[in-house]
């Protein structure tokens, strides 16, 4: 299959490799220049939200007849209605979707074949999407190395996208920002690791996923700040009930399977 990307950053680097690692044909191009895109059966548009809607446009009147377009963006809401006026193309049909795989370090040096492996792949398509596309889109997907394909509209992905990932990195940002982080030699093991992983993410990228999802994040984050203050309360009253009630809870909730993935 013919394949280009747009967007040589981690995730369409990494794509890119994947790819050619499934015996596909693909390319892939910084934002800033003209992809080659006419004979190419899927175009992946791996760029930052903003920049969906002028690479999408500049592609459509190249494009051959029957292209699917995927952009890669951790935003569904925004790309959604950017790109509802060509959800009913007769030339080409747009999906939204967005890997769920990354590392802490970006850009296409640090890309990689394996990255998707084992990764769930969200796509978000138009209810006028056909199931021929989906098919094939699947079977794409799982010889890039993904395991599962999850569907989903726009509003729901963006507020479990909010808990899952954009809450994590804010908290970690917070974390690392103590005056007692720099002294953590030898007192630290593996849960500040896991704290810490993603505290320090991209400043250009994150502050304009954090701003466009803010509709679903805000409630998320509230709810987050809520509990933290249950728990700061009960240790201002020095009330080991509440505290004891508030941890027991937290164990409930790991036991329905919150963590696993």
């Amino acid at each position: 299959m013919k394949i280009t990307i747009v967007g040589r950053g981690l995730i369409g680097g990494s794509l890119a490799k994947a790819a050619i690692r499934a015996g596909h044909d693909a390319s892939a191009f910084d934002k800033g220049e003209t992809p080659r895109v006419e004979d190419s059966e899927v175009v992946f548009v791996a760029v930052p939200p903003s920049a969906v809607v002028e690479v999408v446009e500049s592609v459509v009147p190249r494009l051959r007849k029957g292209a699917v377009v995927v952009d890669m963006t951790g935003v569904k809401g925004f790309v959604w209605e950017a790109m509802r006026k060509y959800a009913c193309s007769k030339d080409f049909v747009f999906v939204g979707g967005h890997p769920m795989a990354g590392k802490e370090r970006t850009g296409w040096a640090n890309a990689c074949a394996d990255l998707f492996d084992g990764a769930s792949m969200i796509l978000v398509p138009y209810p006028s999407c056909g199931r021929l596309t989906l098919d094939m889109l699947e079977k794409l997907f799982l010889q890039l190395g993904f395991a599962r394909i999850v569907y989903t509209d726009p509003a729901h992905h963006d507020a479990m996208i909010a808990y899952t990932s954009q809450l994590c990195h804010i908290i970690s940002s917070a974390y690392v920002r103590d005056e007692l982080a720099k002294d953590h030699k030898g007192y630290s093991a593996g849960s500040f690791r896991d704290m810490v992983r993603v505290g320090a993410p991209d400043p250009d990228v994150w502050t304009e996923l954090f701003s466009l999802n803010r509709d679903a994040l805000l409630p998320v984050l509230d709810r987050y700040i809520k509990r933290l203050e249950i728990f700061r309360a009960a240790l201002a009253a020095d009330d080991c009930a509440a505290i004891h009630r508030e941890l027991e809870e937290s164990v409930a909730a790991k036991r329905l399977g919150v963590g696993a993935v």
